[in-house]
């Protein structure tokens, strides 16, 4: 029998309205200092300002140097709590949007459209799909809300562990990648030709396969050591075969 504290939802234009707010807003493509910026997670997430780190008076004008809130030269478990610390606000910040959103069934959309999409790729469920965005702009939400299915039971721990390989594998990838790896991209040789032969488009492509590629990877390394049926079934797959 079904449980009976599942409800099923119906899949409405809302729901999918819903998602596609979800993708643009966790994507990046809205990141900007624009007004269009308020639709994005890391433009809205902001960040901490500075503090003054030195001081140097020994020239004609004083200089300042400056540090994020962590501060520099920390170490051990103090500094440790400190960077803990500073992933709070993302974490909860991320969550809260992903409650609104899944309230209005944005995470039912995300399984019926993304199910048969995922279960082939990785063998994970389509409800990974707002974490699976998310975690490429944010490693910090993408693994907060890994852990929320994981938690309510949308999630098995086989399916949680194959998609933790998928975000491991270049975390973060598009805020990283445009924020410091594309630099690579406009350095020149003497002669003016480029100094990377490659494309934006072809690195960019060489990521997101690798991460599919590690994800079945790790997949294979659990069928070999743990066989291929999940000992642990989540509480939708529960749900389906007893209903």
């Amino acid at each position: 029998m079904k449980n009976p504290m599942e409800k099923d939802r119906k899949v409405t234009i809302g729901s999918y309205l819903a998602l596609a707010f979800a993708v643009v807003f966790f994507s990046g493509l809205m990141q900007s200092n624009e007004w269009y910026g308020v639709f994005d997670f890391t433009t809205l997430n902001g960040s901490f300002g500075n503090l003054v780190h030195t001081v140097d008076g020994s020239g004609e004008a004083i200089q300042t140097a400056s540090t994020s809130l962590r501060g520099q030269g920390g170490s051990g478990a103090r500094d440790g709590f400190i960077f803990a610390l500073t992933l709070i606000p993302t974490v909860m910040f991320a969550l809260g949007v992903i409650n609104v959103l899944e309230h209005y069934g944005a995470l039912d959309a995300a399984r019926k459209l993304l199910t048969p999409l995922l279960r082939p790729l990785m063998g994970i469920p389509g409800n990974t799909g707002l974490a699976l965005i998310a975690s490429l702009q944010s490693a910090d939400a993408g693994a907060a809300m890994t852990r929320q299915l994981k938690d309510e039971g949308k999630l098995t721990k086989r399916e949680s562990d194959v998609f933790t390989m998928f975000q491991f594998s270049a975390g973060a990838a598009i805020v990283n990648f445009f924020s410091s790896g594309a630099v690579l991209f406009t350095l020149t040789n003497l002669d003016g030709t480029p100094a990377v032969g490659a494309s934006i488009g072809l690195a960019v492509a060489v990521m997101f396969i690798f991460k599919f590629v590690g994800a079945n990877l790790f997949r294979l390394y659990l069928n070999i050591t743990e066989g291929k049926a999940d000992k642990t079934p989540s509480t939708s797959a529960l749900n389906k075969e007893t209903a």
